[in-house]
Parts: C-alpha cells; structure tokens; sequence
C-alpha cells in the first residue's frame, strides 16, 4: 500500500491528513485481520520516527526517508523519485509485493514506475482527481491532471468508492483499460454509533442551545466560511457552530484568517468555537453531541464525515456534490443543498431545530443508513479484486 504524502498514522484534521488516512489505516487493518500481509510505504513525516512500526499481526508501515521531513506539500513531487527507489528496493530484497495499491495521485506515480519494474499489478485509489476538483472551483497543476491520465492509462484496475464517483469518472476521463470496482469505505462503528446528546455535550463542555458542527481541514475547498454564513442566516442567537480542525495547504493559515474575520463581521464571535484537531475516536463525541453536521465541501469523492456522522445518529446538511450524493439521501437521513447556499442551510437546519419528532426520526434513518458500511466489507471487496488483476495479464501501459 502506498500513501507516499500522507501518514496512515497522522492525526486526521492536522495539515494534509483527512479521510484518505482514514480510509488507509482502516482498510489495511480490516485487511490484516482478513490474514493480508499488509505494509504500508508513507514518507517520512517527522525526524524521530522509527523506520518500521508493526502496528499489529500483518499490517506494518515503512517511513521513507525522502528528502527533508517537514517539506510542503507543494514540494513533495521532488523527492518522489528518492521514494519510489527505496520501495522498489524494499520490495525486491525484503518484502515481495503480489500487488501495489497506490493512494492519490502523487502514490500513482510511484506506483506506475514500480508495476514497471517490477512486474506486478498497479491497483489504484485516486480520492481526488484534477478534472473533478477544477469543476469543483479547485483547479489543479496541469502536470498533475498529465500525471493521472498516465496512471489511469497503466492501471489494472481503479477503485472508486460508490456509483456517483464511477459516473463522475466516465463522464471526465472515458472507460479506463482497467477494471473499475466501487470499494465503499466504511465506519468503526465500536466508536461511531448512536449515544445520548446531552452525555455528549456534557463531557465536551457546551451548553443546552442548537449545536451545528463541521469538521475536517480548514481550507477552501471545505466551505467553513460557507457554515459561518449559513450560522448568521439561521439568526439563533442561542446556536453554536462547532469547527473542529486545522489548517490545511499553502493557503491554510490565510484562510482560516479570513474565516476569523468573517466570524467578527457577522457578530459572531460568541457562537463559533474553534476546535483543535482530535483523535478519530474522540470525533464520535462530537458527532453524537451535534443536531446537525455542516459538510459544505466544494468537491468530495466519498465524505467520510457525512457517513461517520450519520453512524452516530446525526442529520447531515451537505452539498450535492460526488459521493454525499450516496451518502444523505434528501429530507430522510439529511439534507442536500445545491450550491452551498447558506440560506438553504439554514433553512434545512431550522427545519430540524423546530421539529424535533421530525429531527428523531432523521436521525435514527441517518443510524440504520451507517450500519450498512463497514471495512470488512470493504476489505473483502479488495481481497476479491487483488486475486482478480493477479491473475490476468497486466494492462499494457497506453
């Protein structure tokens, strides 16, 4: 398994880390529990980091040294070619691969020069995409959409995580030589799972007014400013907009900036609260805490939040964009919201704050909705997809 940018390991909310190192580190346990012998390649994130970390029985992850620990993401494409030696040689000399499974763009290339190499199949989990992202607002570096369309020529088979992202993909790039297979994420639900609200927001410290809450990386993309507006047009002043998470991207700190003073504008000071990064676990406290959670996102090929959300028996208010269009289905688990309006947001959010039979009900359809994803699912989904392109020849590089 390959996540060249982003440490499975790191804290999701923190820089660059969101639901693809989620979906890494679940998928690869539930693998390693199926009797996968799982490793896990990721650069070297920090300094003290020891090179192995068995993190149980089949699931090892290798830090990488390749270049310096604390470069931007911006910079990381330079050292992809010290990354990629290193596995190859890991692979050749101390653990052979039956197969490379490469997450985002930056991973692909590397797998791409690997499957070369060494003759393996090149499975391949984009969780962005550069068309996808610029219809979306978010245009990408040209020699990033060259890049995917070199790895979508070569890959054996592309997972994608439900129907929407396939059709999305299609529409965007045509049928790949590859075999296309949907491998839903899914949700820890020992954690994300129905509890009491006011439990919630007793061990978290709020009061008893409306809780609406957004979480993940604090970026444009993400639309927070899009959850202040929608705050201000609710016009309650005893409701509290929850962020919980960190700066993320070159333009991270300015944004979250912006988001600040936007926050002062609209007088609003008082009912938006900052929330640091938390461990995964923890976000189950808050989902459980929230009447409804906010995903204003531009572009999401899945939206791990919106499922873990609903996991926990809370509404979700999302744009109808990519994956949330499987995730919340209209006015029965949550809302979808064409654009990101603010004032359909709040309008939605009212809906459930004034009726809370109708808020109950939503929410239990949100609970039933999460039971049906689990990783060893999605797990045996990859275990099936593996054997397939190993068996077949490999697709000829176009």
């Amino acid at each position: 398994m390959l996540s060249f940018h982003t440490s499975p390991l790191a804290q999701p909310g923190v820089g660059d880390s969101g639901g693809m190192n989620v979906y890494v580190r679940e998928l690869v346990a539930a693998l390693a529990h199926a009797g996968v012998e799982c490793t896990t390649y990721t650069r070297q994130w920090h300094r003290d980091l020891p090179r192995e970390i068995h993190v149980e029985p089949n699931h090892r992850v290798v830090h990488v040294p390749a270049g310096a620990w604390d470069l931007q993401k911006e910079e990381l494409e330079g050292v992809l070619p010290a990354f990629t030696d290193f596995v190859l040689d890991d692979m050749r000399h101390e653990r052979p691969a039956d197969v490379v499974h490469a997450n985002y763009w930056l991973s692909g290339i590397a797998g791409h020069s690997i499957k070369h190499e060494i003759d393996v199949p090149l499975v391949t989990t984009f969780h962005t995409l550069a068309r996808v992202k610029a219809e979306g607002g978010d245009p990408e570096p040209e020699r990033r959409e060259r890049a995917e369309a070199s790895i979508i020529g070569c890959a054996d088979a592309i997972c994608v995580s439900c129907d929407e992202e396939e059709d999305q993909f299609r529409r965007l790039y045509g049928d790949p030589p590859g075999q296309m297979e949907i491998v839903a994420p899914g949700v820890e639900h020992a954690f994300f799972t129905p509890g009491d609200r006011r439990g919630a927001r007793k061990a978290l410290g709020m009061g008893s007014g409306p809780v609406l809450l957004f979480v993940g990386r604090i970026q444009p993309l993400k639309g927070v400013d899009v959850a202040v507006r929608a705050l201000a047009t609710l016009g309650r002043r005893d409701a509290s907009l929850y962020v919980v998470g960190g700066s993320s991207g070159s333009s991270g700190d300015a944004y979250v900036e912006s988001v600040h003073r936007l926050v002062d504008e609209l007088g609003l000071a008082s009912q938006v609260h900052f929330v640091a990064p938390q461990p995964h676990h923890i976000l189950s406290t808050y989902y459980r805490a929230a009447d409804a959670v906010w995903v204003p996102s531009r572009s999401e090929s899945f939206g791990l939040v919106a499922l873990e959300a609903a996991a926990c028996g809370t509404p979700v208010i999302a744009n109808a964009v990519g994956g949330l269009l499987s995730l919340v289905e209209h006015e029965r688990t949550g809302f979808l919201v064409a654009d990101r309006d603010p004032e359909v947001f709040a309008k939605c959010t009212a809906r459930l704050l004034d009726d809370p039979t109708f808020a109950g009900a939503m929410g239990s359809a949100a609970a039933e909705l999460g039971r049906r994803y689990t990783w060893s699912f999605a797990a045996a989904r990859l275990r099936r997809l593996y054997a397939d392109v190993s068996s077949r020849s490999l697709v000829s590089c176009s």
